[in-house]
């Protein structure tokens, strides 16, 4: 009777496997609504606007928020994103969401022109470059955060109510801050790109601050961190500044296509680990990955001398391993995933690693397609098709192909998460509902109820399931529940490739 129950507890065991995996197995074969999903994703930043809300905001939820922002300091800082589901301005992530949200145009703007959504990414782009305009007071004065979380988060309140503090935080020549400057600057060079057929003289402003930037993170290395301690609760970086400022400098030389930013690029790629450190993490805090793969496609570029080949060659492998460990076609340190398929790094707010991977195996796949090459792992050969198939698997398991048959982007599908950790979404919309709310009247009537969420946040990708493709519909648990601007920023390229893709697939003269 024991090895009965042994043996038929192992076979439902494999039963479970098996219907774990063929969500995800099936998810190359079903076809998604990647347009659906691109329009979705860029309502989210609308969703996540402080500041004076434009004539044409679609998201009619929300209302003005943050008019006063800056004044205690005698700057004016209205406008930005705020970050996540409370109603802090953290300039960090902010300025990796406009830096992704650059890259995917400067990649995929003629698939968002198809879909019609392009005008809708440039207006995202431009609301958060717009705000380290006014943010960037001087070319070594940069004001990094506006907010304070640990009042903030005491409170349950929309952005239109906000109670709590407003202190504005700088960082300068006494108060460096290298990787948030460098991560700006990084924004505002990628962003000026996108902005160069449209708005010349916008890029050329742009350009301007970020070249003033990157200066000023270079001449006064340290970590924001270390001169504006409120943030290390929220958005430390933990990578040190040297990723940035390589970051930087490399989207200013893309945007100038001055010679002294790359030979930076070069000669600081030894000394700052930008070619000895491979990683299996691209985020708003690492960014030695996706420094890497925008490194080593200048490969291309002929007219490079052997040193520089050398170097960018280095970056190349570095690039190539952080690939190959989404493939799990290293020997080691490939990238972790759940029974059912996904990308796992770490239980608090997975999905924002998996859509930065998403956006990184399409770029590379693409790169390696117009090239000409195939990818030479550890463990065998890939091919472009097989790297932007591993992609779609990501982004379809977001969308719903999962154990859980949820789609964790907000809005897109039959089913997705209703008790989003947001706070403006979970109360009472100010357009219909103008009433004060109080700091704790929106814990005690509305934070730990059951029913959904008042307002659906629309493009937000939760921070997904756990290591066994579980996930709890709670706003308590902020872990899966809440949304960041950061984690729907990559998406937006990625689902304007896929979009194509698919369109070709279905159509091959289109």
């Amino acid at each position: 009777m024991e090895r009965f129950v042994r043996k038929c507890s192992i076979t439902l065991k494999i039963v479970y496997i098996i219907l774990a995996i063929l969500p995800f197995s099936f998810s190359n074969f079903t076809s998604k609504n990647y347009k659906d999903a691109l329009s979705k994703s860029l309502l989210y930043f609308e969703a996540q606007r402080s500041g004076h809300l434009p004539h044409n905001q679609r998201v009619a939820w929300r209302n003005h928020s943050g008019l006063l922002d800056g004044l205690e300091q005698g700057v004016e800082l209205v406008g930005g994103y705020y970050d996540a589901g409370d109603n802090v301005k953290f300039g960090f992530p902010m300025a990796f969401t406009v830096t992704m949200l650059s890259w995917g145009v400067l990649e995929y703007g003629k698939e968002m022109i198809e879909a019609g959504e392009y005008g809708h990414a440039l207006e995202a782009i431009k609301w958060g470059t717009d705000y380290f305009i006014k943010a960037h007071t001087h070319p070594n004065v940069l004001w990094v955060q506006v907010g304070d979380g640990n009042t903030d988060h005491d409170c349950w309140q929309r952005p239109e109510d906000m109670t709590t503090l407003r202190r504005a935080y700088k960082i300068d020549e006494n108060n460096p801050g290298s990787d948030v400057a460098g991560e700006t600057a990084a924004a505002m060079a990628a962003a000026s790109l996108v902005f160069k057929t449209t708005n010349i003289h916008y890029s050329n402003v742009l350009l301007d601050h970020a070249q003033q930037l990157f200066e000023f993170a270079d001449k006064y290395r340290g970590k924001y961190d270390e001169s504006v301690e409120e943030v290390k609760g929220y958005y430390p970086s933990e990578s040190g500044y040297e990723d940035e400022l390589l970051w930087a400098s490399l989207w200013l030389y893309k945007a100038s296509k001055k010679e002294r930013y790359l030979e930076y690029v070069i000669g600081n790629a030894i000394s700052f680990k930008g070619v000895t450190w491979g990683v299996n993490e691209f985020s708003w805090d690492i960014k030695f990955a996706g420094l890497q793969i925008l490194a080593s496609m200048l490969l291309m570029d002929e007219k490079r001398n052997n040193y520089h080949k050398y170097i960018l060659d280095k970056y190349r492998l570095k690039a190539e391993h952080y690939i190959c460990g989404c493939l799990n076609k290293n020997t080691a340190e490939n990238m972790n995933r759940t029974l059912g398929g996904l990308f796992y790094t770490r239980e608090w707010n997975n999905m924002q690693h998996v859509s930065n991977a998403a956006f990184l195996l399409t770029i590379y796949s693409d790169h390696l397609k117009t090239s000409g090459l195939t990818l030479n792992c550890p463990q065998g050969e890939i091919t472009p098709k097989e790297i932007i198939s591993r992609a779609k698997s990501q982004v379809d398991y977001i969308l719903g192909s999962n154990p859980m048959h949820l789609s964790y982007l907000v809005g897109f599908g039959a089913r997705f998460p209703q008790r989003v950790h947001h706070r403006g979404s979970s109360l009472p919309s100010y357009s219909r509902r103008r009433k004060f709310i109080r700091c704790m009247e929106g814990y005690t009537n509305w934070y730990g109820h059951s029913k959904p969420n008042m307002n659906v946040l629309i493009g937000a990708l939760v921070g997904g399931p756990d290591e066994n493709d579980r996930f709890i519909d709670k706003r308590s648990n902020y872990a899966q529940t809440e949304a960041c601007t950061y984690n729907t920023a990559p998406l937006v390229g990625v689902f304007a490739r896929l979009f194509k893709l698919e369109r070709t697939s279905n159509c091959p003269n289109c």
